[in-house]
């Protein structure tokens, strides 16, 4: 043999080799359980379910716009309403004034909110933290002005309403609860697909690594730049997405659809999530549950209800953490 040493890895055990697929497996199911029952859902619940569920879509998508940006590439957005408006607002303009197909608002609210993302994400990506927070609200309070004073064209704070979205140019328009749950389920399902082979790219390794240490990469010869270009680009695209969704969903678009509150809630949502898309998806439905059904049956306390939420998230980690350092310290 030669002098030269020889490293080696070591050997990982066979339950750790085994335990991921099993968890891979474990999720996969739930996943299917969780679209089963979406699919079902129309079928034994009333209107107002189903509205609430309608509304559960519309903020997931907004969710995982947000998660992409703050889980995943490490950068807090409070502005992801603006993109939703742009998205909403275009297709409501589409709808009044040339067609009624979904697809083509769907196609056309993305387009709108991914050139909007772009041609402000020059002037948001020399922030980084807090001041990313702020200047991402401050895009969308800005957003929400122009809504409200551009009477013309977005009606003002009277807003605008949209006749009922088509599937095909010879079908009768969707007008029951369901079918446009159904439809807007539809929407979900493809964005998130999407989304979900955008996570095994190149491009969500190099956000993740910006997210984990940014000059480190930079080092390393990666191009961040570009890459968080491409990303807050994308995280527009899916808020603009939302907000067709929205107006097909509402049948009405205002400037309060732009509001901190809607950007605060896909905020919430995706801090829930913990980094996850599935776990942003999962805290948009909680956040619609605790905000309409909790907040009904406890005299209207929602915001109450939504504040205690966000402190057992912000508390949920350092608190975990103490429980398990105390816990370790217990003599066995």
């Amino acid at each position: 043999m030669s002098g030269a040493a020889v490293t080696s890895r070591p050997a990982t055990p066979a339950s750790d080799q085994t335990a991921a697929p099993r968890v891979a497996r474990r999720g996969g199911i739930l996943v299917a359980l969780a679209v089963l029952t979406a699919v079902a859902l129309p079928f034994g619940v009333d209107a107002y379910t189903i509205s609430l569920a309608s509304t559960a879509i519309v903020l997931a998508t907004l969710a995982v716009s947000t998660q992409l940006l703050t889980g995943v590439a490490g950068l807090p957005s409070l502005g992801q309403a603006a993109y939703l408006g742009v998205g909403a607002y275009t297709a409501a303009l589409l709808g009044t004034t040339a067609t009624t197909n979904a697809l083509a608002q769907l196609v056309a609210g993305t387009l709108a909110g991914t050139v909007a993302a772009a041609l402000c994400a020059p002037l948001v990506l020399q922030t980084r933290g807090t001041a990313f927070l702020m200047v991402s609200f401050a895009v969308a309070e800005m957003a929400r002005t122009v809504a409200s004073k551009w009477t013309d064209v977005t009606g003002g704070d009277e807003g605008l309403h949209l006749p009922p979205v088509t599937i095909w140019p010879a079908t009768a328009p969707l007008r029951g609860d369901g079918y446009l749950y159904l439809y807007l389920l539809a929407c979900f399902l493809l964005l998130a697909g999407t989304v979900a082979l955008l996570m095994h790219s190149r491009l969500v390794l190099v956000l993740r690594g910006a997210g984990d240490h940014e000059p480190r990469l930079r080092a390393l010869g990666h191009r961040v730049t570009g890459s968080l270009f491409a990303g807050y680009a994308i995280a527009g695209g899916l808020a603009g997405a939302a907000g067709a969704m929205l107006s097909a969903a509402h049948r009405y678009v205002s400037p309060a659809d732009l509001g901190l509150e809607t950007s605060a809630l896909a905020l919430l949502a995706a801090a829930i999530g913990a980094g996850s898309m599935r776990g942003a998806v999962a805290g948009a439905v909680m956040v619609v549950a605790v905000r309409d059904l909790l907040g009904a049956e406890t005299g209207g306390h929602a915001l109450a209800l939504l504040g205690l939420v966000f402190l057992l998230v912000a508390y949920r980690r350092p608190a975990t953490a103490w429980i398990r350092e105390h816990t370790s310290r217990r003599p066995r």
